[in-house]
């Protein structure tokens, strides 16, 4: 069951990377479209699109972007490697279970959740793994925890009345980018980056366009008693690259130089052990340099088996890496 244009779609986090590039997608197929934001988007303007002031941890507020929706793309988050839990609680358990409310409330039968492999991350290579990996049985940032906490909300929400369906992309990146590739730039040009370890493990990664495509063949398909309904989907690039040959490709695109430094992995393991106790301890803030999953995510392999995704939603890659970078440089070009 496709979308009806006569009726408004929501995306929370409408002004962020990934939701920005949803709503970009549904107003090119004449969809109305309303966001969810904490703040004002002159971009969203241009687009005609509602916006709905708010957080998504405030019911209030979420009833007020859900009511009169006939479906909901809930993309709002807080990501990162630091801060406290009661915060990551809040946006993302908390504001997942107002969204699931307020879709139940006002009759909404699509909710199409973005969620993120981290959920199955246990320090370790993953490698070709499929919807069948475990969560990992203990996580070392609040991130990957209450992003698994909230996935599990809203897959046992599926139901009759309720269809949900949750994507997993994996490092998304592309022109806009406000988080992987701020932070590499910036660690660049503090000579702060260092590779971890002597492997170049293989990872994938999500150019932004392919993860918001995902999302629209997912509500295409998603209904109450669909064959996607209540079932969970990797999203990548579907091409697995040596993780280091990768940042070094990111830096060359912004004129920096490679990565020449090298951390063994035990120290920056040990070392991100020892900053967040000091964080924790003094209460500091911002976000320590090294903390353990970072050490361990820039050490392993992760990528994964998109078979699911290409059989259920007919997901295929549209932007290729090549075609990525050079958008990216582009975008950077005209941004200087």
């Amino acid at each position: 069951m496709t979308l009806d244009p006569s009726r408004p779609v929501l995306v929370t986090g409408g002004g962020g990377f990934l939701g920005g590039a949803i709503v970009a997608m549904l107003r090119d197929r004449g969809l109305t479209v309303r966001s969810l934001s904490r703040s004002r988007h002159d971009r969203l303007v241009a687009l005609d699109v509602e916006q709905i002031q708010g957080d998504v941890a405030d019911p209030a507020a979420v009833d007020r972007a859900v009511e009169g929706c006939q479906a909901v793309f809930h993309v709002a988050a807080k990501a990162g490697l630091w801060g406290p839990r009661a915060e990551y609680q809040r946006s993302n358990v908390d504001g997942a279970r107002n969204v699931l409310d307020a879709c139940r409330r006002f009759g909404v039968r699509k909710l199409i959740h973005t969620s993120s492999p981290s959920v199955v991350f246990h320090g370790a290579d993953l490698e070709g793994a499929d919807e069948s990996a475990p969560y990992a049985d203990r996580y070392e940032a609040a991130y990957p925890e209450t992003k698994a906490a909230a996935e599990k909300l809203v897959l046992k929400a599926n139901d009759d009345a309720l269809a949900t369906v949750v994507l997993r992309p994996h490092l998304i990146w592309g022109p806009g980018d406000n988080n992987i590739l701020p932070r590499i730039y910036a660690r660049a040009r503090a000579k702060r980056l260092f590779r971890i370890g002597r492997r170049n493990p293989l990872i994938d990664l999500t150019y932004i366009d392919n993860a918001a495509l995902a999302h629209l063949l997912a509500a295409d398909r998603l209904d109450v008693g669909s064959a996607i309904a209540g079932k969970v989907y990797f999203v990548a690039q579907g091409e697995p690259v040596p993780l280091w040959d990768m940042v070094d490709r990111f830096l060359d695109v912004a004129g920096l130089p490679p990565v020449r430094r090298t951390v063994p992995k035990r120290l920056a393991v040990a070392l991100g052990g020892a900053l967040e106790t000091v964080y924790r301890v003094l209460r500091l803030p911002g976000e320590p340099r090294m903390t353990r999953f970072l050490a361990h995510e820039l050490s392993t392999a992760h990528w994964y088996d998109l078979s699911a995704a290409r059989r259920d939603l007919d997901y295929v890659p549209t932007v290729s890496i090549e075609e990525g970078l050079r958008r990216l440089a582009v975008s950077l070009r005209n941004e200087a």
